[in-house]
């Protein structure tokens, strides 16, 4: 991935995604303290504001292993989330992705949905990559239509995955394949 030090900007109908800046530091902090996102994620950490300018510094530029996209609201410049590629693998062409969407306000719009596209798209022609995969908490119904809608297939179960308010949650795996991406989409 070295070839592609220069930091990418994908402009959406909606949204642009763009890598971090500095001066997403505060928006940021208040993203990843977001309750709702982080019960959806499955997210426990408790982040404190040096932990978050230390990782503001590592994701503002594409690593081997990574490439973190904050997902911006065209109109008002608004931090809404992130969508990240992670956990690349360029033997097997493959990496998870994941998005966060902070307040209720922005759910449902389809911020979210445009931002995977995107990503997607990143994923199979910038990085080459043949499947893409994630995983869902099989308590959010409305990602796991998100992404099935997306073209997302199901792949299996992890059960008891997750320890949340005093019970275990299953996680859904899903994934898409580099030709499967091309049928729905086309290429570029």
């Amino acid at each position: 991935m070295q070839e592609q030090l220069k930091k990418p900007h994908i402009k959406g109908t909606m949204i642009d995604l763009r890598m971090a800046r500095e001066s997403d530091w505060d928006a940021y902090y208040t993203f990843l303290h977001d309750a709702e996102m982080n019960r959806l994620t499955g997210s426990q950490t408790d982040f404190t504001r040096e932990a978050i300018e230390a990782w503001i510094h590592k994701i503002s530029v594409i690593n081997d292993d990574r490439v973190d996209f904050m997902i911006i609201l065209k109109e008002t410049d608004e931090l809404l989330g992130e969508v990240v590629l992670n956990e690349i693998d360029p033997v097997n062409r493959s990496a998870n992705i994941r998005i966060g969407m902070q307040g209720s306000q922005h759910r449902g719009k389809g911020y979210g949905s445009e931002a995977m596209l995107h990503m997607l798209r990143y994923g199979f022609d910038t990085l080459k990559l043949h499947r893409i995969h994630l995983g869902v908490y099989a308590f959010n119904p409305r990602a796991i239509h998100v992404y099935e809608k997306l073209g997302f297939q199901r792949e299996g179960i992890e059960r008891d995955a997750l320890y949340l308010d005093g019970k275990f949650h299953d996680m859904i795996t899903m994934a898409m394949l580099e030709d499967e991406f091309r049928a729905l989409y086309g290429a570029e």
